[in-house]
């Protein structure tokens, strides 16, 4: 079985722990992720901003480089949900609509790919600290991803588990809506940190970087001092803790 990480670009240019902590946490389970190097950005970016053309290009460096792949697996519920509207964009191209339909149907994202496909909902973590989560718009809406990153941290022997309250309002970043619009941006991300600090948790965590940079850009901004981390991150420092 060829599993490949699609690690995506602010992973990759950013936040490369998330990945190393992905690799290592799968290894236990037999997995060797591979890593397709042609990989590029998805082309939401251009997608969302109505540069189809250009989505396209990218779309199928993306197609060409998991073409053999098994599954493939990312960190970021946004980046795997861009994955489904490559059929929008390949809509008049039978070829690589029929490529594009197959890596919708083999992709997935970090906790859907270890509870769904493999069954592991404890990895024997500990993580004794007081913890929140941010459940980002694409992954729970979109992806339906909701109850697997719960299933995970319930099972982190010593976690603290605080609901975060009005979780499931977006955090203002929407890629270029944080730049477009970046007054509404910023009232909204100030209101999620307000949130956050009503749980008074140690830690902040969530599925996908770009919205937990801009969360804890807001954090530092306000000089607080809550930590910010992708959950495979969180379920890594716990392994090796435990």
């Amino acid at each position: 079985m060829k599993v490949s990480l699609f690690i995506t670009c602010l992973s990759d240019a950013m936040y490369p722990r998330v990945g190393e902590a992905m690799v290592r946490l799968l290894a236990n389970y037999g997995i060797q992720l591979e890593f397709p190097s042609v990989q590029t950005c998805c082309g939401q970016p251009a997608y969302n901003s109505g540069y189809w053309d250009e989505a396209r290009i990218t779309a199928r460096t993306i197609l060409k480089a998991f073409e053999d792949s098994d599954f493939v697996i990312s960190p970021s519920g946004s980046c795997t949900y861009m994955i489904h509207h490559y059929s929008n964009l390949f809509q008049d191209d039978p070829v690589n609509l029929e490529k594009a339909v197959e890596l919708q149907r083999k992709t997935y994202e970090f906790t859907q790919f270890l509870v769904q496909v493999l069954g592991v909902t404890d990895l024997g973590a500990m993580f004794p600290h007081k913890v929140t989560y941010h459940p980002s718009c694409h992954g729970s809406r979109l992806l339906g991803v909701k109850d697997e990153p719960l299933e995970l941290l319930k099972n982190v022997q010593g976690l603290q588990f605080v609901p975060l309250p009005f979780a499931e309002d977006c955090c203002g970043f929407g890629g270029t809506f944080a730049v477009k619009m970046a007054d509404i941006s910023g009232a909204m991300v100030s209101e999620k940190v307000n949130h956050v600090k009503e749980t008074e948790a140690e830690v902040l965590v969530g599925l996908d970087m770009a919205c937990l940079m801009n969360i804890a850009g807001n954090l530092r901004f306000r000089n607080e001092p809550v930590k910010v981390m992708h959950l495979a991150e969180l379920l890594y420092e716990g392994v090796n803790r435990a």
